[in-house]
C-alpha cells in the first residue's frame, strides 16, 4: 500500500493514499476510494477499511464529500449517512477522520493539533480558483483554530510537466492576479498552450491564507501510473475518464 506522509503533520494520523492495496480491478485496481464512480460498492468499502485501518487512529469513519468542483466547505461532527455535497470538511470531533478524493487535483489536509481542529480541501481548479483553501482555513479558525499553529501540506496531485492547458484558461488565472503569469509555461510547438503549475498556485493560496507551516508532498499523479489514479492520463491513454480516485485523509489522534 502507497502512503505518503508528511512530518509537519506528525501529531495527526493522515496519509496520501496511492493506488495499491486495495481489492477493487479493472480501471479501478485497486485501492478506488470513490462510491461515485462504477466500482462495486463493497470493493470501495473495504477499500475505505483498510485505509482507516492504516491511517493507525481510533476513528470509526472516514467521512468524505461529494465533490462538485465548488467552494463550500462543511463542518461534520460527527459520520453521515450522506456526504455532503462540498469540496472541503473541516472537524473538531476527535476520532472521526476526513477524506479527500482525488484524480489529479489537489488534495490538502490542514491540522492545528495544539486546539483539536482538522481541515481537508479538494482543490481542482475551479474550487483553488474561488479560493477553497482560504474558505477552509477561515472555517478552521471560527471552529478555534488558531491560524499561526494551522499546518497544511499540500498532496501528490497532477504538476506542471503533465498539465497543458490552452490561452482561455491562461487569460482567467491573469485577470485574477497578473502575479500568476509565472505559474505558466509556454509551450515551444503549440502557440496558445501552457503548462501551468496548479499546485504552486494551491500552495500560494495556502500562504495568501496566512499559513506559515506549509509542506509539499510533491509527486505527479499523471505521471506515475505505478502509483496513482489519473483521470488525465486515462483520457488520454483510453478515451474515457472511468477510472479510480485515490484518497487523502486526516484524524485528530
Amino acid at each position: 500500500m502507497i502512503v505518503i506522509e508528511d512530518k509537519i503533520l506528525a501529531d495527526a494520523p493522515h496519509g496520501f493514499f496511492g493506488i495499491t492495496g486495495g481489492v477493487s480491478t479493472g480501471d479501478y485496481a485497486s485501492l478506488n476510494c470513490s462510491y461515485a464512480q462504477e466500482d462495486a460498492r463493497e470493493n470501495v468499502t473495504e477499500n475505505r477499511r483498510r485505509v482507516l485501518a492504516r491511517l493507525s487512529t481510533a476513528a470509526p469513519v472516514l467521512q468524505t464529500m461529494h465533490q462538485v468542483h465548488g467552494t463550500d466547505v462543511a463542518v461534520v461532527t460527527e459520520g453521515l449517512s450522506e456526504a455532503p455535497e462540498a469540496d472541503a470538511l473541516v472537524t473538531k470531533t476527535p476520532h472521526l477522520a476526513l477524506g479527500v478524493l482525488t484524480a489529479d487535483c489537489v488534495p490538502v489536509l490542514l491540522a492545528d493539533t495544539d486546539n483539536g481542529v482538522i481541515g481537508a480541501a479538494h482543490a481542482g481548479w475551479p474550487s483553488a480558483f474561488g479560493g477553497i483553501v482560504t474558505k477552509t482555513v477561515q472555517v478552521m479558525r471560527q471552529q478555534g483554530a488558531d491560524l499561526a499553529k494551522v499546518k497544511a501540506v499540500i498532496g501528490p496531485s497532477i504538476r506542471q510537466e503533465s498539465y497543458e492547458i490552452d490561452r482561455e484558461y491562461y487569460n482567467r488565472f491573469l485577470q485574477q492576479n497578473a502575479e500568476n503569469e509565472d505559474l505558466f509555461q509556454a509551450v515551444a510547438d503549440k502557440p496558445g498552450h501552457f503548462l501551468f503549475d496548479l499546485a504552486g498556485y494551491v500552495l500560494r493560496q495556502t500562504a495568501a491564507a496566512g499559513v506559515t507551516q506549509i509542506s509539499d508532498a510533491g509527486e505527479d499523479t499523471c505521471a506515475q501510473p505505478e502509483k496513482f489514479f489519473s483521470y488525465r492520463r486515462h483520457m488520454l491513454r483510453h478515451g474515457h475518464g472511468h477510472c479510480g480516485r485515490q484518497i487523502s485523509a486526516i484524524a485528530l489522534s
